[in-house]
């Protein structure tokens, strides 16, 4: 016996069952975007890890732990992309979109990381995201949260929180990490070993560890707000004031710091407590040096990525799922002869009613089997198409929903039939 290959651990099907939520999440994000005026751009799924390295940092757990790297044929050191982000930017920097231009886009795809699966994380998982350039201020900022705000409201969902803290500037995040560094240098004994690996690379992390022995030290650590420069402390405050203005709810969470060395001034987290440890669902900022880190000139830029998986999950466990489009007819050939005219039936109801939902059958069977079918594929209408329906031109109508009413017209009539009982 031939031994069964299995999906690679980490990565999963999804399979029509699961579609429902996936189409819900995705076609509502791609009408909610467009109408905010963003554009979408879809970039490969493998880049130069080259561009990785320099975006996210070369001692970040992506790079040096999660990436998926090798070298291929002709020499290249590729990735599988583990965030959507630099991609973007590498995009809009060869392809000119960024020099003295305002752009709003937004993506969506599989994303690569080699992570310890678990609920609502995997090594292939999927990402919506939008990113702004050349606009300097709190107001874009403002908008990315109410654009998501409104997504949360348009799917249905409860139970999500946003979070926000400030980085500042470059140069006061490098004071302050001085600052932090020194601090934790005084409590070397109370650091784990993660955060002894941090603290020379990425002090800033030390603050987001989930170890309970470590809350009262990193909670008594310098507070970046208390030393922010003037300029960073009224972007902050300008962005807080229109949310405020706005009704947006939100809290301010000193120790938000992102994973990425990337972020600069606001930073943001929608987050849950629905999904267990998993509980960031979006997540973004401002990111206003990344643009000429990558090789392009100096661009303001702002964006978030939210992940779709978990987001299915939420709407699987708050039932928030709504069905797609339903089947509207089913299309029974029973006989010889009956699926030549019964084809060229479904081709004129398709070219004359688009958008008509229309299985026909295939395979053969018996007009019972074929009934069942019809039954469970949840359609409105049977057509029934039997050697004496060929013979005569017709063809009858059975209302599957409705008391089992059943009509017989002339073929002539299909088009204008089916236009009275399903359209109008």
């Amino acid at each position: 016996m031939v031994d069964q290959i299995k999906v690679i651990r980490g990565m999963r099907d999804l399979l029509p069952a699961d579609m429902d939520a996936w189409y819900q999440l995705e076609d509502g994000w791609r009408q909610l975007a467009e109408s905010y005026g963003y554009q979408q751009i879809r970039t490969p799924i493998m880049e130069k890890t080259a561009l990785f390295k320099r975006s996210i940092g070369d001692v970040t757990d992506i790079v040096e732990k999660e990436m998926y790297s090798f070298d291929d044929k002709g020499g290249d050191n590729l990735s599988l992309r583990p965030e959507g982000t630099a991609s973007v930017v590498r995009a809009g920097i060869q392809n000119g979109l960024l020099v003295n231009q305002q752009q709003r886009l937004w993506y969506s795809g599989p994303m690569f990381r080699r992570e310890r699966p678990q609920k609502g994380r995997y090594r292939q998982f999927y990402q919506l995201g939008a990113e702004t350039f050349g606009m300097p201020g709190a107001d874009i900022e403002a908008e990315l949260i109410f654009m998501v705000s409104r997504f949360w409201k348009q799917l249905g969902l409860e139970n999500i929180e946003l979070q926000l803290n400030t980085l500042g500037t470059a140069e006061t995040r490098l004071k302050y990490k001085d600052l932090l560094v020194a601090y934790f240098r005084d409590h070397m004994n109370e650091l784990d070993d993660d955060s002894l690996r941090r603290l020379d690379t990425n002090p800033l992390r030390i603050l987001d560890s989930k170890n309970s022995k470590m809350q009262n030290m990193i909670e008594a650590a310098p507070k970046l707000k208390d030393n922010l420069d003037q300029q960073s402390a009224d972007h902050f405050a300008q962005l807080l004031e229109m949310l405020d203005f706005n009704g947006q709810a939100y809290s301010i969470n000193p120790r938000l710091v992102r994973g990425l060395d990337y972020y600069s001034h606001t930073v943001f987290e929608f987050v849950t407590n629905s999904l267990g440890a998993q509980g960031t669902v979006c997540a973004g900022g401002r990111y206003d040096s990344l643009v000429e880190q990558l090789g392009g000139k100096p661009t303001y830029a702002a964006g978030f990525a939210m992940g779709i998986d978990r987001l299915v999950l939420m709407l699987q466990d708050q039932q928030k799922i709504k069905a797609q489009k339903q089947v509207d007819i089913y299309f029974v050939m029973s006989g010889a002869n009956t699926a030549k005219q019964g084809q060229k039936l479904a081709e004129m109801l398709r070219n004359e009613l688009p958008g008509l939902y229309l299985v026909a059958h295939s395979g053969g069977g018996s007009f019972k089997s074929q009934m069942k079918k019809a039954d469970k594929s949840g359609a409105s209408l049977a057509l029934i198409l039997g050697e004496s329906e060929v013979e005569n031109s017709t063809i009858n109508i059975k209302f599957l929903r409705n008391d089992s009413q059943q009509l017989e017209i002339d073929q002539s009539e299909l088009v204008s039939q089916i236009k009275t009982l399903l359209i109008n």
